[in-house]
């Protein structure tokens, strides 16, 4: 039987205008504020690491990107995260995030891991974008 793997989804309806949301996600500036310290340049096929406090760098490269639209990289050997704006109104952005690629031995860091996206989606980047 081939194990399916798991995926985090998170999605939050932002009192901003999506311009200021994209520079929160496609800048290393605006992710090193409300999400984690990165190399990050938003180039397709750019590789770049992420700085995971305590656990060291992870290496990687983006896979996906489409102004004011869509963010993806490849994270590690097996996760994939992709970010997600919609527009709502003038002053409105919808923010989905997908963290995918878990395999059967990730299985215990699962949960601590969804706990910690509910914390950055619905804490960290409201209020680094000033709401």
């Amino acid at each position: 039987m081939e194990y399916q793997t798991k995926e985090i989804k998170k999605t939050i309806l932002l009192s901003a205008p999506v311009q200021k949301v994209w520079k929160a996600i496609s800048t290393s500036e605006g992710l090193s504020a409300w999400w984690m310290a990165n190399t990050f340049e938003p180039v397709l096929g750019k590789q770049f690491v992420l700085r995971a406090e305590p656990f060291g760098d992870s290496p990687c490269t983006v896979t996906e990107l489409e102004t004011q639209r869509v963010v993806g990289f490849d994270w590690d050997k097996h996760w994939h995260l992709l970010i997600e704006l919609e527009e709502v109104g003038a002053s409105e952005t919808r923010f989905s995030v997908t963290h995918s690629g878990w395999t059967p031995d990730q299985e215990r860091f699962f949960t601590t891991m969804e706990g910690g996206w509910d914390v950055i989606v619905n804490e960290k980047l409201p209020a680094y974008l000033g709401e």
